[in-house]
């Protein structure tokens, strides 16, 4: 790990005051870096300044459809983190916007700015020809920035995992109240689950210089499980038994369809789609080095973070030992 002359540079994050974005400024700001947090609601990212001192953490509007935002939340940086992302669309926060072209409109700002570092999070599961619009996104997003900064490292992590995640969190909620869980395709799609900090560490050191310019790195844990496996694990961490039912493809969009007109969607048919395709790291980048450990980290097991923050979802909290 490379800190040298990190004390005083400036780093822009955009997308800083989300799950993944937290930890990263807890990560640039433990390293000495000013961090500048790039978001649509500065009077909502408070939470951020104790991850830093006084001064070294401060929040500016930004929207990364209007140019002259992200223009003016880029100005005087050394570096800039785009972690901009959405699950689900709404409103005018569509796939084809946020994750699609913003990407572009960020690494152009950068190039014209004179920026030394640029690093993009995008999504093992990029793929310019996914039946998923989520996917398609993502790879559009990568491409829109490798045409204007082609020295951008992007970071592909599988699924990421941590107290704030919408995945083990999600499905441990589900089974507070529900007799069953859905398995959605059989739930044999396999992925790779990451933590969060193993995440933000790894978007640190390319902030430091450590990764190489240009390069995608494909971001997963220790473990390849698949998603039955992963209910089955939370249920033991969570100490409740409930039944896993498989639910063909087609079925599953068509409970998707009509959860995906909730105002915060449980499943949508696009997130059906996208869990039709393993979400693992590819043998290609484990040769090529380019993965956690290539970047010098040893990634962190599910074993050892589920149970810090699950056990809330145990009948009487982390003192239950009894399943139910």
């Amino acid at each position: 790990m490379s800190t040298q002359g990190s004390s005083g540079k400036l780093v822009t994050v955009f997308g800083g005051s989300g799950f993944v974005g937290r930890n990263v400024v807890r990560a640039l700001a433990k390293r000495g870096y000013r961090v500048r947090v790039a978001v649509r609601r500065p009077d909502l990212a408070g939470h951020l300044q104790p991850l830093g001192a006084v001064g070294q953490i401060h929040a500016v509007q930004a929207n990364v459809r209007v140019p002259y935002s992200v223009e003016a939340a880029i100005a005087g940086a050394d570096a800039v983190v785009n972690l901009v992302g959405i699950l689900h669309e709404t409103g005018r926060q569509s796939f084809d916007v946020v994750q699609g072209k913003a990407p572009g409109v960020i690494a152009k700002a950068a190039k014209a700015a004179g920026i030394g570092t640029l690093v993009q999070m995008s999504a093992i599961g990029a793929d310019a020809n996914s039946d998923s619009e989520y996917g398609r996104s993502k790879a559009a997003g990568e491409a829109a920035v490798k045409a204007a900064f082609p020295d951008a490292v992007i970071v592909r992590p599988s699924i990421v995992f941590g107290p704030e995640d919408e995945f083990f969190n999600r499905f441990a909620a589900m089974a507070r109240f529900s007799p069953a869980l859905p398995l959605i395709g059989g739930g044999q799609t396999k992925f790779q689950p990451v933590y969060v900090g193993d995440v933000a560490e790894a978007i640190a050191r390319a902030i430091d210089g450590d990764a190489a310019p240009g390069v995608t790195y494909e971001l997963g844990g220790p473990d390849v499980a698949t998603f039955e496996s992963l209910m089955q694990r939370m249920l033991k961490v969570i100490e409740r038994k409930r039944f896993l039912v498989p639910l063909p493809w087609g079925v599953a969009k068509a409970m998707a369809t009509i959860l995906g007109l909730l105002p915060k969607p449980l499943l949508t048919v696009d997130q059906v789609k996208l869990l039709e395709s393993d979400n693992v790291v590819s043998e290609k980048a484990k040769t090529e080095n380019r993965t956690l450990p290539g970047l010098g980290i040893t990634p962190h097991g599910m074993a050892a973070i589920l149970p810090s923050y699950l056990r809330r979802f145990r009948r009487t909290g982390e003192y239950n030992i009894h399943p139910v």
